[in-house]
């Protein structure tokens, strides 16, 4: 670990905030409409900390404790990233299983969160959230195996360091396949289009934010930011991968990510502008693909 490690991390999550906003800023551009401000996301974090919380009547202490459990998780797995290309905060063999299961958490105790509401409207949610999730983890771990297969390394500071950087010229294919695979999932598990909409207020294709509707207050500010935070999360694992940092001085490491997380928020938007959310039936499709893309990287490989 070092200084610019910390550096780095501290300038992710202060930014992490803004990415959904250069997202949606960008797809509204493209769209014809004027949108709201990048830097919104910063002024509702702010607002909802100022508010009080809401509890029903129905909703037990899983309710209350889900959005710290859901950002401590978030925050934690950040500590497992190797931002600088070099080595991770908290990083160890096999760490590549605790980010996954770290994510995993999250999730869990957010669809946990929905279903003591005891609203059949969030159960509902909650259920769609599990199904993504089930078709997302699968892509993820072969993401992961493709890394691990090209750099011999069993820890996320191995596979997205200086290793991976001299893994490109044989194993170029692969990993090209895995970053796209990565974006996929980056589009699922942030609830973006064409798997999500997190605009959107129609109740039959609600996923992730119907699990949210009773939340308030901090508890909503504490969820809105582990979901920037996620984004910020996804958006390093597609630029490691596609732009090895490990090729860079530490400080131009750390503005190399910055950049390739605003090209990958601007890349989002594009997608958002250019297609339609998918039917509730075609997202299992969508999120099988990305698992084939990661499998033919690894049958590259291997063979």
């Amino acid at each position: 670990m070092t200084i610019t490690h910390l550096v780095t991390l501290a300038a992710v999550l202060l930014m992490a905030p803004a990415l959904p906003g250069i997202a949606t800023r960008t797809k509204s551009l493209l769209t014809g409409r004027r949108g709201a401000p990048v830097l919104q996301l910063y002024a509702d974090l702010a607002k909802l900390m100022r508010k009080g919380v809401v509890y029903s009547h129905t909703a037990t202490l899983v309710f209350r404790v889900a959005p710290v459990l859901l950002t401590a998780s978030v925050l934690v797995a950040a500590l497992l990233l190797p931002f600088d290309g070099r080595g991770a905060i908290f990083g160890f063999t096999g760490d590549l299983v605790a980010f996954a299961g770290l994510l995993g958490l999250g999730r869990f105790a957010l669809v946990l969160a929905g279903l003591d509401t005891g609203s059949s409207f969030e159960g509902m949610g909650s259920s769609r959230e599990v199904t993504v999730a089930a078709f997302a983890e699968p892509a993820l771990l072969l993401s992961f195996t493709v890394l691990v297969l090209a750099t011999g390394g069993l820890s996320l500071g191995d596979m997205l360091g200086a290793p991976l950087a001299a893994a490109w010229p044989t194993a170029a294919p692969s990993l090209v396949l895995a970053g796209a695979s990565l974006f996929m999932l980056l589009l699922a598990e942030n609830a973006r289009v064409p798997v999500d909409d997190p605009a959107t207020h129609l109740e039959l294709t609600m996923i992730h934010e119907v699990m949210v509707l009773d939340h308030s207050g901090p508890d909503l500010a504490l969820i809105l930011y582990a979901g920037a935070v996620k984004f910020a999360l996804f958006g390093a694992l597609v630029a490691g991968v596609l732009v090895p940092r490990g090729l860079f001085a530490p400080w131009v490491g750390m503005v190399v990510l910055l950049a390739g997380l605003v090209v990958i928020a601007v890349v989002v938007g594009i997608v958002e502008a250019a297609m339609a959310r998918l039917r509730m039936d075609r997202i299992p499709s969508f999120l099988v693909a990305a698992s084939a893309l990661a499998g033919f990287g690894v049958i590259l490989l291997l063979r």
